[in-house]
């Protein structure tokens, strides 16, 4: 008898290819090997009627390299006003569309979150394929504890609201994962030491690539090494072991730090950096430097 599915159309390895079902496909592509692509995503890339993409120019060197002849649409943060009426229209259509971000994951700190609500509250389906991601693979590489980790993204590019945000993250139990751009490394690892302290970490640069490279060693020794690098290049991820309940400082030792933090910052801010640095609760360290402001303004 006839097999039922002989109108499929075959994947090359001896079994069938089921059709991409018409919804918003979200998909993974390499975050530097080319040949890091997974046989399912290049599957839904090749039978998508639209791919809407982080970049298209970009994109056209990996449709180029595996005959990907879909329509695209730019989908970023400054286009996604223009394009997601579109692309909504062809989820309306029964489209099958697909989403990519210029490497790895989608969403994983690119656009994309809004038009995955947007298509979810129409009632469209959502899906993935899922494949490269650098948050996983730098936290493999670094050899510290992968049970539980944060990942908080870039960090900000302005120092203050950089040294507030290591702050908000200093007392969270877990490994930290930031992404930071090449010219911002060594100021914001400067930052990471003096308000984390020595923890044991790892900065991952280029994963993947030709010139992949993972240095491990403490927050303080990492400051220092990309302090006297002249040009740092490629995409970076730093990962930060958890903290480790060193004890609590002495009473005078708290106050010289949060007297020498209000000298220049607010009493808020000022408490915040101190108990990152001690690993102490905000509260507790807030509530005492308000009493040391009341005893210098006395």
């Amino acid at each position: 008898m006839e097999r039922s599915d002989r109108s499929q159309a075959s994947d090359g390895r001896g079994s069938r290819k089921p059709p991409l079902a018409p919804g918003l496909h979200i998909v993974s592509t390499p975050i530097g090997n080319m040949r890091d692509i997974t046989l399912r995503a290049l599957d839904v890339l090749q039978a998508a009627d639209l791919i809407a993409c982080e970049d298209t120019r970009v994109f056209a060197k990996l449709a180029s390299h595996y005959g990907i002849s879909a329509p695209t649409i730019a989908y970023s943060d400054a286009t996604q006003e223009a394009a997601e009426p579109r692309i909504l229209r062809a989820l309306g259509d029964s489209k099958r569309v697909a989403l990519v971000s210029d490497a790895g994951t989608p969403l994983v700190s690119d656009p994309g979150y809004r038009l995955v609500r947007e298509a979810l509250s129409r009632g469209h389906l959502v899906t993935a394929a899922p494949g490269p991601s650098a948050v996983p693979m730098a936290l493999a590489l670094s050899g510290l504890p992968m049970d539980r980790f944060f990942f908080g993204g870039f960090l900000p590019s302005r120092p203050a609201e950089r040294r507030r945000a290591i702050a908000e993250a200093a007392a969270i139990p877990a490994t930290l994962i930031f992404f930071e751009a090449p010219h911002r490394l060594a100021a914001s690892l400067a930052d990471l030491s003096d308000l984390l302290g020595d923890r044991a970490a790892a900065v991952a640069r280029e994963l993947t690539k030709l010139f992949e490279e993972v240095r491990r060693a403490s927050l303080g020794e990492l400051a220092a090494h990309y302090a006297r690098e002249a040009e740092v290049k490629g995409e970076i991820a730093i990962v930060i072991g958890p903290p480790s309940g060193a004890p609590a400082p002495a009473a005078d030792v708290l106050d010289a730090a949060l007297r020498l933090a209000m000298a220049g910052a607010s009493v808020k801010d000022a408490a915040a950096e101190v108990a990152a640095r001690f690993g102490l609760k905000r509260r507790e360290v807030y509530a005492r430097a308000l009493a040391l402001k009341r005893e210098g303004a006395s």
